[in-house]
């Protein structure tokens, strides 16, 4: 949307980018157990809900892959994105700046650190703002992540979560 005003000295033209907004939501029935992530991904009139699963994970997990599938899923760069999430490890990450001190140690004592390496360069190549919203508090995208998220954990069909059921998992959950 541009906004064109004429002055004494020719014409100048203002542009507005939309933003693209995205609402997040993970979850786990048992934490550790089956869990899900869904997202909501709006551009003007452009809507894409994506969800998926996983046999065994954490709530934390798929909270922060919904906003990776999210943020894998835009292909148009310089565009202004603001993720929406009811994740607060996942936003104070970002907005606490937790996340560039865990890059900055080289990830060690950080929970779920191939997932926050896989988020970092996608950080850095969209700059997304993000903002936190309480959840289940009838703001309509994040009911409907957790739906879809909610839904996904309890249906599947379900991935592995290899690294978490390598690294985290103890082997009697694995059975």
């Amino acid at each position: 949307m541009c906004t064109i005003f004429v002055n004494n000295w020719g014409v100048i033209q203002f542009c507005h980018v939309l933003p693209i907004i995205v609402y997040t939501d993970g979850a786990a029935l048992g934490n550790p157990g089956p869990g899900g992530y869904a997202a909501v991904l709006m551009y003007g009139d452009k809507r894409k809900e994506i969800f998926g699963a996983y046999k065994l994970t954490t709530n934390n997990r798929m909270e922060l892959l919904a906003v990776i599938r999210a943020l894998d899923n835009i292909k148009s760069r310089g565009i202004p994105v603001h993720i929406y999430s009811d994740s607060q490890y996942v936003c104070n990450a970002v907005l606490k700046g937790w996340l560039f001190g865990w890059k900055k140690k080289g990830w060690t004592k950080v929970k779920n650190p191939d997932l926050w390496q896989r988020f970092y360069p996608l950080y850095e190549l969209f700059k997304p703002h993000f903002h936190w919203v309480k959840g289940h508090s009838g703001v309509a995208e994040n009911e409907r992540c957790d739906f879809l998220a909610t839904q996904a954990a309890a249906q599947g069909p379900f991935d592995a979560d290899v690294w978490y059921e390598n690294n985290v998992a103890a082997p009697d959950k694995l059975l």
